[in-house]
C-alpha cells in the first residue's frame, strides 16, 4: 500500500515533478538563446571577415618580393628633331684620310689613319654617288675611305677640293647608298632656330651622333690661318651654332626641322673658357663650290698677280717718307711684288704701290681684298681700283683672269 504514496494525488509528489519541469525549461531557453547569438554574430562578422581578406589580397605583396612591381610600357615618341634625323642620318658618312708613313730605322713605309671626319652624301648619278665634306679632312691623303651609315667600308677618290672655303667633294660606288641629303636654303634661317648636327665626333666609334641646337648667329667671319704661318690669310663666311661640334664632326651635316641640308659642319672655337661656339659653311655659300669641284676638280678664282702686304704692318716712318702718304691714309694693302705677263702687269701696277679702294669699296687689309676679289668677282670682269703712289692718288683698270695657284 505504500507505493501508492507517491501517486498525483498526493501533495508532495505533485510538487517535485513541478520543479524539475521548470529546470528543463530553463535550460533549453538558454540553450536556443545561445544558439540564436551565436547565429547572429557569425551573420555579422563573416562579411566583414570577407571584405578585409579581399582587400588584404588586393595589395598584397608575395613574401618573396621586396617591392611592388611596376608595369614596363613601351612608348613611340616622334619630335620635329627624331623626324629630321630619320630622313637624312643615311646620308651622313665617316670619312678616313689614310697616309702613308716611313719608319726612320727600318725605311719602311707603311699606310695607317691620320684621322677622320664626316661627309654628306648630296648626289646619286648613275653608279656613282657624291659626298661632301671639309678640305682638311682630306688633306694630304694618299687613300680615302668612306663609312656608310650601315658600317659598310667604301674605296673613294678625291674629286676635287678648295682650300678657301675648306670644301671638298669624294666620289664613291653607289650601289649600296640609298639616302641622299636634300639641300636647304641657308639664306631663310633665322637666328633661334632650331638646328641639328650630325656626324662622327672624336671618329667613327660615336657614328652618327646627333646634337641639336639652334642658330646662334647669321654671317658670322671667323679669321683663318690657311698656311699655318701664324697669320690669318682669309675670312670664313660661317654659321654660328650652339649644336655641339667636336672634332671628327668637320664636312658633318647641320640640318634643319625639315631634315634639308643647311650647313657643312667645319669648326668651333677651341679654347677651355669658351663652350657651344661651332660653325658652320652655309649651304648656299657651298653649292657653287660643290659644283664646280665636281665638274672640273677644282674652283676657278679671278688673280691679280701680285703679292701684298698690310698697310698696318709698314711703320709709320715709312709710311710717310717712304711710301709718301697722306696723313689720312692710314689703312690700305701694300703692292709687295707684281709678276709679269698678269693683270697688274698689264694694267701698269707698280711695286709699292698702295690700294686703298676696289670698285668703290673702301679696303683696309688683305682679307677685305681677297673678299672682294673671290667673292664679288668673276673671271673675266674688269676692276677699278683706287691707288696711292708716291703719295699721288690714281685710278687703275685691270681685266681679271684665273689662276689655279690662288
Amino acid at each position: 500500500m505504500g507505493y501508492y504514496d507517491q501517486t498525483p494525488n498526493n501533495p508532495n509528489h505533485e510538487n517535485r515533478s513541478n520543479r524539475k519541469g521548470s529546470k528543463a525549461g530553463y535550460f533549453f531557453s538558454g540553450l536556443a538563446g545561445t544558439i540564436i547569438g551565436a547565429l547572429l554574430v557569425w551573420f555579422i562578422i563573416s562579411p566583414l571577415a570577407d571584405n578585409q581578406s579581399s582587400g588584404v589580397a588586393g595589395t598584397s605583396v608575395k613574401e618573396n618580393d621586396s617591392a611592388p612591381r611596376s608595369e614596363q610600357v613601351s612608348l613611340d615618341i616622334s619630335t620635329d628633331v627624331t623626324k629630321a634625323v630619320g630622313v637624312v642620318a643615311d646620308a651622313v658618312v665617316g670619312i678616313t684620310n689614310i697616309q702613308t708613313s716611313k719608319d726612320f730605322w727600318s725605311q719602311s713605309e707603311r699606310t695607317m689613319e691620320a684621322g677622320t671626319g664626316s661627309g654628306v652624301i648630296y648626289k646619286k648619278a648613275g653608279d656613282k654617288a657624291y659626298v661632301v665634306t671639309n678640305h682638311h679632312v682630306v688633306e694630304g691623303a694618299q687613300q680615302l675611305e668612306v663609312t656608310l651609315a650601315d658600317g659598310t667600308k667604301e674605296p673613294a677618290k678625291l674629286i676635287g677640293s678648295d682650300v678657301w672655303t675648306d670644301l671638298a667633294v669624294v666620289e664613291i660606288s653607289a650601289g649600296k647608298v640609298e639616302t641622299i641629303a636634300e639641300f636647304g636654303d641657308s639664306d631663310a634661317l633665322k637666328v633661334g632656330e632650331p638646328v641639328i648636327a650630325i656626324g662622327n665626333p672624336l671618329g667613327l666609334s660615336f657614328a652618327g651622333s646627333v646634337t641639336s641646337g639652334v642658330v646662334s648667329g647669321l654671317e658670322r667671319t671667323v679669321p683663318v690661318d690657311i698656311d699655318g704661318n701664324g697669320t690669318e690669310d682669309w675670312q670664313s663666311e660661317v654659321l654660328q651654332t650652339d649644336a655641339a661640334i667636336n672634332p671628327g664632326n668637320s664636312g658633318g651635316a647641320l640640318i634643319n626641322v625639315a631634315g634639308q641640308l643647311v650647313g657643312i659642319n667645319s669648326m668651333k672655337i677651341a679654347e677651355s673658357a669658351v663652350e657651344g661656339i661651332g660653325f658652320a659653311i652655309p649651304i648656299n655659300t657651298a653649292i657653287p663650290v660643290i659644283e664646280s669641284l665636281e665638274q672640273t676638280g677644282e674652283v676657278k678664282r679671278p688673280q691679280m698677280g701680285i703679292t701684298l702686304l698690310d698697310l698696318t704692318a709698314v711703320p709709320q716712318y715709312h709710311q710717310k717718307e717712304t711710301l709718301k702718304l697722306p696723313d689720312d691714309v692710314t689703312t690700305g694693302v701694300i703692292i709687295d711684288e707684281v709678276y709679269p705677263n698678269t693683270p697688274a702687269a698689264k694694267a701698269g701696277l707698280e711695286r709699292y704701290d698702295v690700294i686703298v679702294e676696289m670698285d668703290g669699296e673702301k679696303i683696309n687689309n688683305v682679307l677685305e681684298l681677297r673678299k672682294h676679289l673671290y667673292s664679288e668677282k668673276k673671271i673675266g670682269d674688269e676692276m677699278t681700283i683706287v691707288i696711292y703712289r708716291q703719295g699721288e692718288r690714281k685710278e687703275i683698270t685691270m681685266t681679271l683672269v684665273a689662276d689655279k695657284a690662288l
